[in-house]
C-alpha cells in the first residue's frame, strides 16, 4: 500500500499521466527501472535521442534518460531552419548545470521548424522531453535511418544496461 502511493505521488510530481483527456497528445509510455519514461511510439539512438516520425516530419529531442542524467537544462543551442542535419553528426549543444552535451542527429534531413521555446525556456527539455521540450522537425532525407534505431522496449534494456555499466 505505501509503495503504491509513493507510486502515485511520484507519477504525479513527475506529471505523468494515463488519463483520456491527454491520451491524445501522448503515446502510451513505459517506466523502467531508473524511473526515466521510455515512450511507446518514438524510435532511440544509443547517443539518447529520440525521433517521432509522423507523415513527412520527423520531430527530434532529447530523451527523459538523458535529460536526466544531464540535470538541470540551462542553454540549448539549435540549428537554424532549413539547415540540414547528417545522422550521427552533430546539430547542437545542451548546458546543463552538470555538462555541456552535443545532440547527435539520428537521422539526416532538412530542418523544417526550430523549438523557439527553448531559447528562453531551456528548461523545458527537464519537465517536457516529449512534449514542450522537442527540439528540431526535419524533413528525412532517407526515412530508411529510422529502421536502425532502437525501439522503447530496447532502449529501455540499452538504458538499463548502460546505468549498470556506470
Amino acid at each position: 500500500m505505501a509503495l503504491r502511493m509513493w507510486a502515485s505521488s511520484t507519477a504525479n510530481a513527475l506529471k505523468l499521466s494515463s488519463s483520456a483527456s491527454r491520451s491524445h497528445l501522448l503515446p502510451a509510455f513505459s517506466i523502467s527501472r531508473c524511473f526515466s519514461s521510455v515512450l511507446e511510439g518514438l524510435k532511440y539512438a544509443n547517443s539518447h535521442e529520440w525521433v517521432k516520425h509522423e507523415g513527412s516530419v520527423a520531430t527530434i529531442g532529447i530523451s527523459d534518460h538523458a535529460q536526466d542524467h544531464l540535470g538541470e537544462v540551462v542553454f540549448v543551442e539549435l540549428p537554424e531552419e532549413k539547415s540540414s542535419v547528417t545522422k550521427e553528426k552533430n546539430f547542437g549543444a545542451v548546458e546543463s548545470v552538470k555538462a555541456t552535451s552535443e545532440i547527435i542527429s539520428p537521422i539526416s534531413g532538412e530542418v523544417i521548424e526550430v523549438n523557439t521555446k527553448l531559447a528562453d525556456s531551456p528548461g523545458l527539455i527537464n519537465s517536457s522531453p516529449y512534449e514542450d521540450g522537442w527540439m528540431i522537425k526535419v524533413k528525412p532525407s532517407n526515412p530508411a535511418e529510422l529502421e536502425s534505431l532502437m525501439g522503447p522496449k530496447e532502449y529501455t534494456k540499452f538504458c538499463e544496461e548502460e546505468d549498470a555499466a556506470h
